[in-house]
């Protein structure tokens, strides 16, 4: 069917629909992350932006394109979390831009917003990097623009730019070594090829014959849903769904069958049981995770397509109050002035951000690994913060960009201390000066982030190698500053070795902070064994409770 003229309606549904896309695929997205560790999380981010920006369209009546476009770029904006998620909201900041005075789009208007928005991308990036989302965006713009010179047919525009954003994502490993050291292509551009096929389904009708890749469904139990952490930031009263749900079918099987399944059909029956859905399938399980008021039905539903190997049922306004108390002593209390600076210090763990409120942090928002915080979370930690400033400590390098778009549109001075660990961002706080003006105490303080050595310790996910080590899944691995030197089938071996390369004639102090993971007794001998290399060295050890890594390690 050819199309000549996109109307608010078909806007909407191209929307709505590759927010589906790319929420469905999201588990596989992550799956795509360079390194093998537990934290990828790339889909989750890119899914929960592009959710934010479909709902704000989806929200709106207007009846025209333009204005409903403005409704996408600040969803986005507000919504995006971690670098590709942030990076995607920019392409579509400047391909709404394009079109704000549109009441319809022709061939030629949609191909000009994909141009604009590929260029807005490469301006917000500080230094784009080729074999990321940036290229498949462009090549995927710039076969559109060349369909759009040859017809009106707007369905043929699209359909050009999903090709060429795939072409384009099949080329990212010859791009990034590491991409095809790995075996794997961009996570971020995969994301956005799913965006973009979403457009062609949500405008034609017409679904990709074949998906560019089939999700690897051993993973699914490693599903990741980031908007549990949000609850802490509303009130019990607000809970509109209060019981999180998952459950796992095996269909086809057992006695209460009596339907085939069919994933769109499936998802478009539970999307009006609750929300935060996600609804991950392969030819043998579905499973479910969604917050309804109704756990009983889901279970129900998904007993007519086979038999329930997995249930899960949270009621989280009980869990409610446990989350308020913990962050009642994780963040700074009410002040009726505003202080002169805030620091804002991006950490999960109770344990962690116990350590960042001794060394001069004034509020911590709940964030990190696995749970990046959105550009409205960190807007919220700024009001909450309640200064007339502030410094700002992401502590994870996918936030960075999330912080320099909060940072930008806070109403009150915000600066971006560039720490990419925990380790990193405390130390940097032995640089604050109070009496120091805001730009001298951002320059003191991220000097102070090449004095530390940051180690993490934590297991394999996959079969990989990387950088000439061979990792082995459930392997234990030492990371250092970002590149991974162990790889061994013992945690308390990872650690030492990790500990050994970390150390040098100069340093002095050893910091190391058990997860909730970690085992405190382990983690003396971790200590043992630094004091048996160098019995001059100084050894401290925190419990964290942080997730993921059952050892931070810092070096100074």
């Amino acid at each position: 069917m050819k199309v000549t003229e996109i109307t608010a309606a078909e806007f909407q549904a191209m929307m709505r629909i590759a927010a589906r896309r790319l929420t469905k695929n999201a588990e596989f997205v992550n799956s795509l992350n360079v390194f093998p560790v537990p934290d990828g999380d790339t889909g989750t981010n890119m899914s929960l932006t592009f959710q934010s920006g479909a709902k704000a369209v989806n929200e709106n009546s207007a009846q025209s394109v333009g204005e409903l476009s403005q409704s996408l770029a600040k969803g986005l904006l507000m919504g995006a979390r971690g670098n590709s998620g942030v990076i995607s909201s920019q392409i579509f900041r400047g391909f709404s831009k394009s079109i704000a005075e549109k009441e319809t789009l022709s061939a030629q208007d949609l191909a000009d917003a994909f141009t604009n928005g590929v260029q807005t991308a490469y301006k917000a990036v500080m230094k784009p990097v080729e074999g990321t989302i940036l290229t498949v965006a462009r090549e995927g713009a710039k076969a559109g623009a060349k369909v759009a010179g040859q017809t009106d047919d707007i369905g043929a525009v699209v359909e050009a730019v999903v090709e060429g954003s795939k072409k384009a994502l099949l080329k990212t490993p010859e791009l990034l070594p590491v991409l095809k050291e790995v075996g794997v292509v961009d996570s971020g551009g995969q994301g956005l090829v799913f965006i973009y096929e979403g457009f062609l389904e949500g405008l034609t009708g017409q679904t990709p014959v074949k998906d560019l890749y089939t999700p690897d469904e051993a993973e699914m139990d490693e599903m990741v849903n980031a908007n549990h952490h949000q609850t802490a930031q509303m009130g019990t009263e607000n809970i509109e769904n209060g019981y999180c749900t998952e459950i796992m079918v095996a269909l086809g099987d057992g006695t209460t069958v009596d339907r085939e399944f069919d994933y769109d059909e499936f998802r478009n029956h539970l999307d009006g049981v609750g929300d935060s859905l996600l609804v991950v399938a392969d030819e043998e399980v579905v499973k479910v995770h969604v917050h309804t008021e109704h756990p009983g039905a889901v279970m129900a539903y998904g007993q007519h397509f086979g038999s329930l190997v997995k249930i899960k049922v949270d009621n989280m306004r009980l869990q409610h109050a446990t989350i308020v108390e913990n962050d009642q002593k994780m963040v700074a209390p009410a002040q009726t002035e505003p202080i002169e600076n805030g620091i804002i210090a991006i950490a999960v763990g109770e344990g962690i951000a116990e350590l960042f409120r001794s060394l001069g942090a004034t509020y911590i928002l709940s964030g990190g690994q696995t749970m990046n915080p959105s550009t409205q979370d960190i807007l919220d930690a700024i009001q909450a913060a309640n200064a007339k400033q502030v410094i700002l400590l992401p502590n994870n390098k996918n936030i960075f960009l999330a912080a320099e778009q909060a940072a930008d549109v806070a109403d009150i001075p915000v600066v971006i201390v560039p720490s990419r660990t925990i380790s990193q961002g405390m130390t940097s706080l032995l640089s604050f000066d109070p009496t120091a003006e805001l730009a001298t105490n951002q320059g003191a303080m991220t000097d102070a982030l090449d004095t530390v050595v940051s180690g993490q310790v934590t297991q394999s996910i996959r079969d990989t190698t990387l950088d000439g080590l061979e990792i082995k899944k459930d392997d234990y691995m030492g990371i250092i500053d970002g590149k991974i030197k162990v790889s061994t089938t013992e945690r308390l071996t990872a650690a030492i070795e990790m500990v050994q390369i970390m150390l040098d004639e100069d340093s002095e102090i050893v910091t190391i902070i058990i997860g909730e993971d970690g085992d405190a007794t382990e983690a003396e001998k971790i200590s043992d064994a630094i004091m048996a290399q160098d019995p001059e060295l100084e050894v401290e050890v925190h419990e964290g409770n942080q997730p993921v890594y059952p050892y931070l390690i810092s070096v100074e």
